[in-house]
């Protein structure tokens, strides 16, 4: 087990992009409602269904990294078909579900400083992340830009004499992924110094559009979705908010190991079993969960263990001590960067060489986006909101 999570660690480290980080926060501090909204703004706008499952799997990076690069070696399932395929995987429920949504799942895999970010606030801040959802779903609809349409059905639910905004598929059999640019679905931004990402479409959907909401081709995934929400209103907020799972579905989508007494009525709870090496957001969260920093030497061992897996090579004979120097400066020079440019994502694993080298031949699975001029940039280029889409 611990060497198929250190080869998982490993998969990670080779597809994470190192954008600059997305919030500049004490990483022991809540999320503000200011970086909730900035977060979410991608997906808030999916379906109830398909948004929650986005939300636990974001819990379980390590888990969408093993899903993205199954889905990648079988290109020709989605839907059901490909959550019928990975039954027998032990990832989360939540994770398999995704193999139904590609794109989604590869988006998750080439953000995934975006993603840990996700899951750190559905583990720590679930009731903020439910009112950061409906705060920007009002947003949308007072623009004018959240509507009905033959892929989506958008309707209110009634909660203490608040009303929900809830987003469903028209056809509960097949389900459509939405793409939009956060700079134009919500009106105008009223947090500047926390430009929404924009994450588009990916190439085979033709030129992006400068205002609109694309959506994909259908997806036949009636089988795959098991999540929901739970919207409540409680002290002048959607405080008594939850991410709900059907038990019984989920059960058929992950036959041999999923645990339906983990779910006490039907309510998603964050399973640590599927969290890997990934480190938490908050030392409280930490102890909570049993994780504990290794030491200097532990890292450094294990930093050499990741780099002998990194290309799935074995090294030449003779170059160990090159490799050595090779890295002593490739670290030197990491950290003379001071940080900048780096992705929080996996924070505490030094990524070596191995993984840039591997990144500046392929990406991601979208590839090398120079949007705007300005590559994987936030405000004032590439993926960035606020300024529409480059």
């Amino acid at each position: 087990m611990e060497r198929r999570k250190l080869f998982a660690l490993s998969t990670a480290m080779l597809a994470l992009v190192p954008l600059r980080p997305l919030l500049a926060q004490d990483s022991n501090k809540p999320f503000s409602n200011e970086q909730l909204d900035q977060l979410l703004a991608p997906v808030a706008l999916y379906p109830d269904a398909l948004l929650a499952q986005v939300l636990m799997a974001a819990t379980y990076p390590l888990e969408v990294v093993e899903a993205a690069r199954w889905s990648q070696t079988n290109p020709n399932l989605k839907g059901d078909a490909a959550v019928a395929a990975v039954k027998d995987k032990d990832w989360d429920v939540s994770v398999k579900s995704l193999t139904a949504f590609p794109q989604t799942l590869q988006m998750m895999n080439s953000q995934l400083d975006w993603t840990q970010k996700v899951g750190d606030a559905m583990i720590g801040q679930q009731k903020e992340v439910a009112a950061s959802i409906q705060r920007l779903r009002a947003k949308a609809e007072a623009a004018g830009n959240l509507k009905s349409t033959p892929q989506q059905k958008v309707t209110k639910q009634t909660s203490e004499g608040a009303s929900a905004i809830v987003i469903e598929p028209t056809n509960p059999e097949v389900v459509y992924v939405p793409y939009y640019n956060p700079a134009w679905a919500y009106g105008p931004w009223p947090y500047p110094a926390y430009p929404p990402p924009y994450y588009p479409p990916p190439p085979n959907y033709g030129q992006a559009l400068m205002t609109g909401m694309m959506f994909g081709l259908g997806v036949a995934a009636g089988s795959a979705m098991f999540g929901g929400w739970h919207w409540g209103w409680s002290g002048g907020a959607w405080g008594n908010s939850y991410t709900t799972v059907n038990v019984n579905k989920a059960t058929n989508i992950s036959v041999n190991n999923f645990n339906r007494n983990h779910y006490n009525d039907g309510r998603w709870s964050f399973d640590p079993a599927h969290r890997g090496g990934v480190p938490y957001r908050t030392p409280a969260e930490q102890q909570r969960y049993g994780q504990h920093r290794p030491d200097t030497a532990q890292r450094q061992q294990f930093r050499g263990q990741l780099e002998g897996r990194g290309n799935y090579t074995t090294r030449p004979e003779g170059t160990g001590a090159r490799g050595a120097e090779q890295r002593a400066a490739q670290d030197r020079s990491f950290e003379n960067r001071g940080g900048a440019g780096r992705s929080d994502a996996f924070d505490g694993i030094n990524r070596g060489g191995a993984v840039d080298r591997d990144y500046d031949r392929g990406r991601s699975s979208w590839g090398d986006r120079g949007w705007g001029g300005g590559g994987d940039r936030f405000g004032g280029g590439g993926f960035h909101g606020g300024g529409g889409r480059r």
